[in-house]
Order: C-alpha cells, then structure tokens, then sequence
C-alpha cells in the first residue's frame, strides 16, 4: 500500500490527540503505517517501530518532531517493554497470533487507560497458510474485544486487497 492511501486508510479523529503521545506499531514491517500514524501526531510524539528483524538501512519517513525509535523484538513471543502508551497500531500483524485472547490481555497492560488501538486486518475467518493463519473478520474482532471490556470498537475504513482474497478493514478500539 502507498503512503498516501495509508494515510487515509486510518484517518479518524481519535489519532490526533492535544500533545505529544507515544505508540508503538507492533509488526512495523517497512514501516508503511508508522509513517501514515505519524501524519496524525503531535510534534513530539514518539513511535516504537517493532518487528522481529529490522532492516539495517530501513528509513522511516515522518513529519518533523515526530520520533521513531526501531526495536527488533518478537510482539508474539517476547514480553512488550512498554507502559503508558497512548496507542498501538497492528497493520496486517495481529493474524499472526495464535493465542489472540491472551494477547489481548498482554497489550491492554501496554496501554494507558484511555489508550486506543489500531488494526488493519483482512475482513475474513478463513486462514491463508503462512500469510494469515489467524484471520480476525470484523464480526470475530469485535467479539474478541468485547469480551476483554473494550467498548468502543468501530470500524473506520475498508478496502480491497491487492491479493483479492478479502477486504481490508481499519478499525479504532478503546475501553
């Protein structure tokens, strides 16, 4: 996906807060959404760019006073080292998680009270071995949440896939 569609693709008012936030997007890949997340920030505003290998040469590009702080870390299997955060970001990460219930429990501890999240994943419950093997359909994410007290749970964009096995689907989830 450009730039440019990523930066619409996640557009919502939520992602603009007053200040300087800080975010992590687990599973950053080429970093594609740390960048369109950074279009939304305050100056300021820090983002942890996770995956389990980062690219020696790999730029980010953001607007100015926005930071990005790589970490090469294994989100499914290694404990996060993160507290406070206003927000995660998940762009086509989270159907890599077999126990996708106890994660969700491990991010919320991640996540300030009034934290948000923000997924990007394939509107299907039918794997795609080695590329989704744990799709999360809208209806399936919102039951997943649901039943770890999240209240607010929207769905903000959709698109099709380049792949055309699914749609994509963005969606916004707070308690």
């Amino acid at each position: 996906m450009r730039i440019e569609d990523a930066i619409q693709f996640i557009r919502h008012k939520e992602l603009s807060l007053a200040g300087p936030s800080n975010w992590a997007d687990l599973g950053c890949g080429s970093g594609t959404f740390t960048t369109a997340l950074a279009h939304y920030l305050q100056p300021g505003s820090v983002i942890y760019a996770v995956d389990k290998e980062i690219a020696a040469d790999l730029k980010i590009p953001v607007p100015a006073g926005i930071q990005v702080k790589t970490q090469e870390l294994d989100f499914v299997k290694e404990e996060l080292p993160f507290e406070q955060l206003d927000g995660i970001v998940m762009a086509n990460a989270l159907h890599y998680v077999k126990e996708q219930s106890a994660f969700v429990e491990r991010i919320g501890r991640c996540l300030r009270p009034d934290g948000r999240l923000l997924l990007v994943e394939y509107n299907t419950d039918k794997p795609v071995p080695t590329w989704v093997p744990y799709p999360l359909s809208y209806p399936s994410l919102e039951k997943l949440f649901k039943a770890h007290g999240y209240q607010h749970i929207e769905m903000i964009g959709e698109r099709s896939s380049v792949y055309g096995n699914a749609d994509l689907y963005t969606a916004i989830i707070r308690k």
